[in-house]
């Protein structure tokens, strides 16, 4: 079946724009048991935090295993909530996402450990020997069957970073020599110099025919894990002056002060998933430290809007994703977008490390009130609106990604503690200046 999905534009240009066999069966009677704890009249979630932290853990893992090309593991960029979905595009973010996913699914037995290493085995391979690249960066959007480029997007360095997060963690989680052999390959070969097209700040791509993009990654964002790689590369390493090539604004919101761009949450969510930067600063701040702060002033910004779209302590948060209008870069502060009142679970789902009483109390409410539309195979729905009744098809892939990997930090500290074994990560962190807070 032809596939007419239109690529859509990343994260960033939306900113510049203004089968597992009986290994299914744990899934279905625990999928069973977790719907019995949301209250069948739409009220409150019964179950315990972590009951239904394990729910959403779950369901995620389903996504990661289900909508993706098991002879390639490739995974795609989104899918219905309830699957059965047919498009084909794969995004390598969302593979990164995936790859951390499978390490957790395995360390909690959501599935066989022989199909999880082999699955990740098989998707090292591709990414090594087929997946289409360019000096060691990849596209943003591929054909999840064949690796090539979709259409004419760009080869993404932030992207290709999300995947190379994915593919060190299960370079230190799996015991197997030859996931370990592969991942260190993949992460050698990446050539950061030529990123940096002679500048001091990364661009923030590449496309064939017209070369390297004119933005750079030069302001805060969720762009640190680009220059930590980059610093930490054993091969084609970057100056840890480059530390220094993105600028760090501080706003004032509601009396909270913190660095941040005028960007969606997301940003100060992506890389902390893997790198761990609790009780560590540099010679700025303690960036884990200004993700609570801009956490708290997002919701204080959510709930300033109460009067007009009904927020309120227990459902609030918005951060990229789609919307009735199709997908778009959205929050605040300051108010970016046509905010509508529609809720983003992954603004509050990938923000549980951070400010964790808060957002379980949205999570809690949405898995409770809204489950009948908003809940699914994969988890909460992309974003809904409960004032008009809009609830999106869809669920992306970075963002099932993002609340996985940030409630298992929260859970065990799981994605930090695996990936920060990488001696490389350690490097970086020290070259850049970070020290005990």
């Amino acid at each position: 079946m032809k596939d007419n999905t239109l690529s859509r534009p990343s994260r960033r240009d939306m900113l510049r724009w203004g089968g597992m066999g009986l290994a299914a069966a744990p899934f279905a009677s625990s999928l069973g048991w977790a719907r019995g704890l949301a209250s069948s009249s739409g009220g409150a979630y019964e179950g315990t935090d972590e009951e239904l932290l394990d729910e959403i853990q779950r369901a995620s893992f389903q996504y990661f295993w289900h909508e993706t090309d098991p002879r390639t593991g490739q995974i795609k960029d989104r899918a219905f909530l309830n699957g059965n979905d047919v498009r084909t595009m794969s995004s390598i973010a969302a593979t990164g996402f995936g790859l951390t996913s499978l390490c957790i699914g395995d360390a909690r037995g959501y599935a066989r450990s022989t199909e999880i290493t082999n699955r990740v085995r098989t998707t090292l391979q591709f990414i090594y020997s087929d997946l289409q690249s360019e000096h060691g960066f990849y596209y943003h959007f591929v054909d999840m069957s064949t690796g090539k480029r979709w259409r004419k997007v760009e080869l993404s360095s932030v992207d290709s970073s999300l995947l190379l997060c994915g593919v060190l963690t299960a370079r230190q989680y799996f015991d197997d020599w030859e996931i370990k052999d592969l991942a260190t390959k993949i992460y050698n070969r990446v050539d950061w110099p030529w990123m940096l097209n002679k500048g001091f700040a990364f661009s923030m791509g590449w496309r064939p025919e017209s070369g390297f993009i004119r933005s750079r990654w030069d302001k805060y964002g969720e762009m640190m894990m680009i220059y930590l790689l980059g610093i930490g590369s054993p091969t084609f390493p970057v100056s840890p002056e480059t530390w220094k090539a993105f600028s760090r604004p501080k706003v004032t919101y509601d009396g909270i002060t913190y660095i941040t761009g005028k960007d969606p949450l997301f940003t100060h969510q992506f890389s902390h998933a893997w790198f761990d930067f609790r009780n560590k600063e540099d010679a700025y701040t303690n960036y884990f430290e200004n993700s609570i702060l801009a956490t708290k002033a997002h919701k204080q910004f959510c709930l300033s809007l109460k009067s007009k779209f009904g927020c309120c302590d227990d459902l609030w948060g918005v951060t990229a994703s789609d919307s009735p209008k199709g997908y778009t870069a959205w929050g605040g502060p300051p108010k970016m977008g046509h905010i509508d009142g529609s809720i983003v679970p992954c603004a509050t789902g990938g923000s549980v490390a951070f400010l964790y009483e808060d957002c379980m109390q949205v999570l809690r409410t949405i898995r409770g009130k809204y489950s009948q539309k908003a809940w699914g195979r994969y988890g909460f729905v992309d974003a809904f609106n409960p004032a008009t009744g809009w609830y999106d098809s869809d669920v992306l892939g970075i963002d099932v990604g993002i609340t996985m990997v940030m409630i298992e930090n929260y859970r065990t500290a799981f994605a930090w503690n695996t990936f920060m074994q990488n001696p490389e990560t350690q490097t970086a962190m020290l070259k850049a200046g970070f020290q005990q807070a």
